[in-house]
């Protein structure tokens, strides 16, 4: 009998329902893990990712080059190509991802999960940043001594700030955003298509947007991309801040409340298709 007992497996112990920030954090962590070892899956992307945008960095670098621009404007080139990666993550990765989810059936999942969609979302933009962040990299290194640009960076810390701002208003727009395609259905795929191209010429990614009139730059800086590049220029080239748009304190304002913006946009819109999905049994706003 005591060896009876004595092999009796231990009692499992019992299971802890995560909820509130703990759930919070679980679901982010969970859902930027895929991501992040997705990337390592299919190493040949990292080639194309990093070889077709320096493709179009060195038509605009040849080109300044040919009407004898002025230096820094190769180096703008540069950040441009690399932040480019960016902006297609945010577009196709974060924007159109809950059109994709539905399209797969993933979608139904997330809405009855008792985690929150802002969770998921948030989650999927941390893991995406990083494969993002890393191809962004070997842009600016490879192009940097492909075409001999040197940096002088003036304030380490602002420099530091401006992309953590950056990059938390412009993957909250994605996140807004991915709610719009979504209520939108079919039009969500032309949308992203739509909003490339453009985009790249409102942000400045391979200009500085001084060369636009006032009332067009300050529209465009609605977009977080066109404060963000035209402040990190302004903080690693020498006369970056004769170029700028305006001074970087006051950019890294204005990113501050397009973080909070977008953000809130973000909280409002996934909330409202949740009640969407949960009333109606719909997830687009066109009627049945």
């Amino acid at each position: 009998m005591d060896k009876l007992i004595s092999r009796t497996p231990a009692p499992l112990p019992a299971f802890q329902r995560l909820t509130g920030w703990r759930l919070f954090i679980a679901s982010v962590i969970g859902r930027s893990y895929p991501r992040v070892v997705g990337m390592q899956r299919e190493k040949s992307w990292l080639l194309f990712d990093v070889l077709l945008p320096l493709l179009s960095v060195a038509a605009y670098v040849f080109i300044y080059r040919a009407i004898k621009a002025p230096a820094e404007y190769v180096g703008f080139v540069v950040i441009g190509g690399a932040m480019t990666a960016f902006w297609l993550n945010v577009l196709w990765s974060m924007s159109s991802q809950l059109y994709w989810e539905k399209q797969t059936g993933n979608l139904a999942l997330y809405i009855i999960a008792p985690n929150s969609m802002m969770s998921i979302l948030l989650g999927m933009a941390l893991g995406g940043m990083v494969s993002t962040t890393l191809r962004a990299l070997m842009i600016i290194t490879v192009g940097s001594w492909m075409f001999g640009v040197t940096y002088a960076v003036s304030s380490f810390w602002q420099l530091l700030l401006v992309f953590t701002l950056t990059m938390t208003a412009l993957y909250g727009m994605g996140m807004m955003t991915a709610s719009v395609f979504l209520l939108l259905s079919r039009e969500a795929w032309h949308i992203a298509n739509l909003a490339q191209e453009p985009v790249y010429l409102a942000s400045g990614f391979y200009f500085p947007i001084r060369s636009f009139p006032f009332w067009v730059a300050a529209g465009a800086s609605l977009i977080p991309l066109t404060m963000g590049m035209d402040a990190i220029r302004q903080l690693v080239f020498p006369s970056g801040a004769s170029l700028g748009f305006a001074s970087v304190s006051f950019e890294i304002a204005v990113l501050c409340v397009l973080c909070a913006l977008f953000l809130a946009g973000a909280k409002l819109l996934l909330d409202y298709m949740e009640k969407l999905a949960i009333r109606e049994g719909r997830l687009t706003e066109s009627r049945r």
